[in-house]
């Protein structure tokens, strides 16, 4: 692990799993949610995408839909899945814009900026913990 990488754990204490490698994301473009000291925009949390999101960050000055050749980014759609900034996901949260969440994708240090209870009622169906 780059000793600059905070460690991969997930919100549910276990490994980071990947996000997605086709769009290639992540803050290091390694598939993952990683951060570290560089990624200012903590680029956390792994989402499935919704048009509503889309048309939700574009107007907030964020367009994810259109791609942009010139730094290598293909635009992302709906059902793709995506390392959202965790600024930006409790934005859209609070808006009621909030798209799904992995959580064995999601960096432990989402937990900083939203309990692992809300994100959970947000969790792509068949990846919340039970509770027993």
């Amino acid at each position: 692990m780059d000793a600059d990488l905070e460690p991969s754990l997930n919100v549910l204490g276990g490994p980071l799993k990947p996000c997605s490698f086709d769009p290639m994301t992540g803050f290091f473009r390694d598939g993952c949610c990683n951060t570290g000291p560089e990624d200012r925009g903590r680029h956390t949390v792994c989402v499935r995408l919704t048009a509503d999101f889309l048309a939700f960050s574009r107007a907030r000055g964020n367009d994810l839909s259109t791609p942009r050749p010139e730094y290598g980014f293909p635009g992302l759609r709906p059902g793709e899945r995506w390392c959202l900034c965790a600024e930006r996901w409790m934005e859209a949260w609070r808006a009621g814009k909030a798209p799904m969440v992995v959580l064995a994708s999601t960096h432990q240090s989402m937990l900083r900026h939203v309990s692992l209870e809300i994100l959970s009622e947000h969790a792509v169906p068949g990846t919340a913990p039970t509770r027993h």
